[in-house]
């Protein structure tokens, strides 16, 4: 079902290219009262009436808890040679502090274990928002109290994982968790306090400094990161008001945690505008938060365009759309990166979520959905054409493996390139998965064929 000549076909990669699928620990693993696991703060969101737009809830999921083993060898299947997934906080600490849950430990370094037998690199989040309820009612991210005791956490997951995985990514989308967790409120746990969500984002990047300082203490030698979410910025129009917006919206997203990452200062223009609700900064903060990084994580699923009165809409662009009713941009994953290369002393760069929810159908045991097919192909030709102009790229991975628990959109909207039978919870490869398994074969083939090429130029024999 999957075409054959693609625009991704034309580039041949690093042999050390790392191409992977990713997944988070509240979506998929379900089981959410097992083994003494504790709430954390999407079990009690998704209790709030309408913050989930099925009225659906993570308590069975995909239940990989439970079927992680037949997940794993699906992982496999797929030919990648990296896993990207993410602990759950509450299931090996159920109070985010105090005791650890042995039977929440041993999930992870089984799974660990695994996947480094079936020669796949795992690829460890330690935040992926699923924040333990028990913190939450202490003040959460907004207390300063969270970043040591999140330092506490993640130290006690590198002691049972150790340098075995290939990666930590400290946190997820950090902007995520404080914009719509804590400002627009549509995600857990559901604020609305610009002042609380500016300070949110100065933990989340305090806690992520002190992590890689804590972690190369205790003799972590695997690489160390963060993950962002991040979009070029454009105006709706030429007005200047849609221009001055777009700038100081550019702020918010990007500056915001780049500068204080890489140059040791928050964006000056967002300060201002933030006034009275900007964080309260200790001395020495920022020098922590600016801890050198290993790699970044970055996520791209679109641009943002952005207008001064709030008008603009996906639906006028005239580009195509998908499930989510963003825009399909690829051009804007070139774009987003180069702009980074030029204007930060980057690390080495993984695309850690790329992908799309399609309205996918499932007909006679199969999902052609094409639609997906091109979406990932023209991000990896965009990637490629990055690369070329010397961005630092080392990975790409497919958001997601498989259709899981869409956050506030519930199980309505299908990421996966596997199917997930929600019902029996049988999985199928749809067109995506067997075009993705296809290319990365290829891909094998050409770094062979480049490597044959090499030694017969140097032994002279062909």
């Amino acid at each position: 079902m999957s075409p054959k000549h693609t625009l991704s076909r034309a580039h041949t990669f690093p042999a050390d290219f790392v191409w992977g699928v990713a997944t988070s620990s509240f979506q998929i693993e379900g089981a959410a009262q097992a083994d003494g696991k504790g709430p954390s703060i999407w079990d009690s969101f998704c209790q709030v009436p309408g913050a989930i737009a099925d009225a659906s809830n993570g308590l069975v999921a995909c239940e990989h808890y439970d079927r992680w083993q037949a997940d794993v060898d699906l992982i496999a299947s797929l030919g990648v040679n990296a896993y990207r997934f993410s602990v759950s906080w509450p299931r090996v600490q159920p109070l985010g502090q105090g005791a650890f849950n042995e039977a929440g430990l041993n999930f992870y370094a089984q799974l660990v274990d695994a996947l480094i037998a079936k020669g796949i690199a795992p690829y460890v989040t330690l935040n992926h928002w699923d924040l333990p309820q028990a913190l939450q009612d202490q003040g959460g991210w907004a207390n300063r109290d969270t970043v040591q005791h999140f330092v506490n956490y993640a130290s006690e997951i590198f002691k049972r994982l150790g340098n075995r995985v290939a990666a930590y990514t400290t946190h997820n989308e950090p902007w995520v968790i404080a914009v719509l967790g804590h400002e627009s409120g549509i995600f857990a746990p559901g604020l609305k306090s610009r002042a609380t969500t500016m300070q949110v984002s100065h933990h989340l990047l305090l806690s992520h400094g002190m992590t890689l300082q804590a972690l190369r203490a205790q003799g972590c030698n695997v690489p160390l990161g963060i993950v962002l979410n991040l979009s070029p910025t454009v105006p709706a129009s030429d007005s200047a008001a849609d221009q001055a917006k777009a700038i100081l919206e550019d702020g918010r997203l990007l500056r915001w945690y780049m500068d204080p990452i890489f140059k040791k200062v928050y964006p000056q223009d967002v300060m201002a505008d933030l006034g009275s609700e900007a964080p309260h900064i200790e001395p020495g903060d920022l020098d922590i938060i600016a801890t050198p990084m290993d790699y970044l994580g970055v996520n791209y699923y679109t641009r943002s365009v952005v207008s001064a009165d709030g008008s603009w809409k996906p639906q006028n662009s005239g580009l195509p759309l998908n499930d989510m009713d963003w825009e399909i941009f690829p051009e804007g994953l070139s774009q987003l990166l180069i702009r980074m290369h030029q204007d930060y002393p980057l690390p080495p760069i993984y695309i850690t979520e790329n992908g799309g929810a399609f309205p996918d159908a499932l007909k006679v045991g199969q999902v052609d959905d094409q639609d997906r097919i091109r979406y990932i192909d023209q991000h990896i030709d965009a990637l490629a054409q990055a690369m070329a102009q010397g961005v630092p790229v080392n990975g790409y991975m497919v958001w997601s493996l498989m259709d899981n628990f869409e956050w506030s959109s519930g199980y309505a909207k299908r990421f996966g390139i596997v199917h997930v039978d929600y019902a029996s919870q049988k999985r199928t490869f749809k067109a995506s998965a067997h075009w993705y398994q296809d290319f990365l074969t290829y891909q094998r083939q050409q770094q062979h064929h480049a490597n044959a090429g090499k030694t017969a130029a140097i032994t002279g024999v062909d």
